[in-house]
């Protein structure tokens, strides 16, 4: 993740993506190759390796990570696995992070899960 001064071009700072831990599961890979999405303070981004991360706008460290690659319970019982997040970037409003996990293309970790996320956990 790197953050650039639009009217300079000047990098600001830049992070690297974790080393995945999945290295040995076909598709798993630290890209974060799908649109980023920003509120104050934070920049959200999702990665083919199945985490999503919160990357602080001042310094670019990370906030938070979340990682998505396993089975989740759900709310109408149906199996649901998370997977590689690739071609959509994270919704945020009314203080909720609204994410899909999974992407059915190859190579990347195929998933099916649509997660919410709130500050308070409700």
């Amino acid at each position: 993740m790197t953050a650039l001064d639009f009217a300079t071009g000047k990098k600001l700072w830049s992070t690297p993506a974790p080393t995945p831990a999945c290295l040995k599961v076909t598709g798993c890979s630290a890209a974060q190759p799908g649109p980023t999405s920003l509120i104050e303070g934070a920049v959200f981004a999702g990665s083919d390796d199945g985490h999503l991360r919160a990357y602080a706008t001042g310094d670019g460290h990370i906030l938070w990570d979340f990682d998505t690659n396993r089975d989740f319970q759900t709310i109408n019982s149906i199996k649901a696995h998370g997977g590689s997040i690739d071609s959509t970037g994270a919704t945020i409003a009314g203080g909720m992070v609204y994410l899909n996990s999974g992407y059915s293309r190859i190579p990347v970790m195929p998933g099916n899960v649509f997660l919410a996320f709130s500050v308070d956990g409700k």
